[in-house]
C-alpha cells in the first residue's frame, strides 16, 4: 500500500470531504493526514480511514485531531468537550486587555477566573496576552476539566470541578479582577423564548446565576464579562445591571461576537 503522505491518497481524501460538504477540504484532509500519521506507520491508512469516516459522517474536525486552534494558540479538545468557536477570541481578548490594565495599574498580579471554561480555551488566551496572571478555570463537566488541565496547567492554572462558583477557593472572594464568561445561552425553543424573555426558555438561566453571585467574588473595579448574542445583549445587559454592576455591551462585527461587561 502506498504511504499516507502519497499525493493521490490526499486527493481521494479531498475528494471525499468536499463531497461530504466540507467547505475547507483541503486544509482539512491535511490534518487529517497528519493525525494519521502519528498512529505509526504499520496503522497510518487503517487511521486515515477511519478519520476520514467519521469526517464524513459530521464529527467535528477538531475532535478527530485532538486539538483546536484558538487565538493562535493549539488547544486540546477532548471528545465529547464543546470547541471553541472563533468568536469567543473577541471575549478572551477583551478580558485580556482587562487585565493588562489592572496589572498596569496596580503593579499587582491579576486574578483572573474563566468560569464554565470548557477546553479552557479563554483562560489560556488571557494567559498568553497579560501573563504573569493568577487563573482559575471551573467546569461542571469532568470531561472538560480534563482538557482544561492539559491546556491551563502548564500555564500555571488552576482547573476545579463543579457548578459555577462552587468549587472556587474560598481565598478569591472578593479578590477577582477579571470574571470571563462562555455559559450556554441558547434558547431551549426559540419561539417560546421571543413569547416570555423572563422564563428559562430564553436560554439566559445560567447568566442570571452568575450575575447573581459576581458581586460577592469581584474585587472593587473587577470586571464580569459574559458572552452572548446581539439580540439577547439587552436581556443579559439587565440581568448584570440587577446583579449590582454597571453594564455596557461591546460588539465585534468581523466575527460577530457580543459580550456583555459589568464592572462592580
Amino acid at each position: 500500500m502506498p504511504p499516507v503522505t502519497d499525493t493521490r491518497i490526499e486527493a481521494a481524501v479531498v475528494r471525499r470531504l468536499r463531497a461530504a460538504g466540507c467547505v475547507f477540504a483541503e486544509d482539512e484532509a491535511r490534518l487529517l493526514l497528519e493525525a494519521s500519521e502519528g498512529a505509526g506507520a504499520a496503522d497510518a491508512a487503517a487511521e486515515l480511514e477511519r478519520l476520514v469516516r467519521r469526517r464524513v459522517a459530521g464529527e467535528p474536525l477538531e475532535q478527530l485531531v485532538g486539538w483546536a486552534e484558538f487565538a493562535g494558540l493549539r488547544i486540546h479538545v477532548e471528545p465529547g468537550v464543546f470547541v471553541p468557536r472563533r468568536r469567543t477570541e473577541f471575549l478572551a481578548a477583551e478580558a485580556g486587555r482587562l487585565a493588562s490594565e489592572v496589572a498596569a495599574r496596580s503593579g499587582g498580579l491579576p486574578v483572573v477566573v474563566d468560569l464554565c471554561c470548557g477546553t479552557g480555551a479563554i483562560g489560556a488566551a488571557i494567559a498568553d496576552a497579560a501573563s504573569p496572571i493568577e487563573l482559575v478555570a471551573a467546569d461542571l463537566d469532568p470531561a472538560a476539566v480534563r482538557a482544561a488541565r492539559r491546556n491551563l496547567e502548564p500555564r500555571g492554572g488552576l482547573v476545579v470541578e463543579g457548578d459555577l462558583f462552587d468549587p472556587l477557593p474560598e481565598r478569591l472572594r472578593g479578590r477577582v479582577d477579571v470574571l470571563a464568561v462562555n455559559a450556554p445561552y441558547v434558547p431551549s425553543d426559540d419561539h417560546e423564548a421571543r413569547l416570555a424573555l423572563d422564563g428559562g426558555g430564553d436560554g439566559l438561566d445560567v447568566h442570571r446565576r452568575v450575575a447573581a453571585s459576581a458581586g460577592l467574588w469581584l474585587a472593587p473595579g473587577g470586571h464580569l464579562l459574559i458572552e452572548t448574542s446581539e439580540e439577547q445583549a439587552p436581556v443579559t445587559a439587565a440581568i448584570v445591571r440587577a446583579g449590582g454592576l454597571e453594564e455596557r455591551i461591546v460588539r465585534s462585527e468581523e466575527t460577530d461576537s457580543t459580550v456583555v461587561i459589568g464592572r462592580l
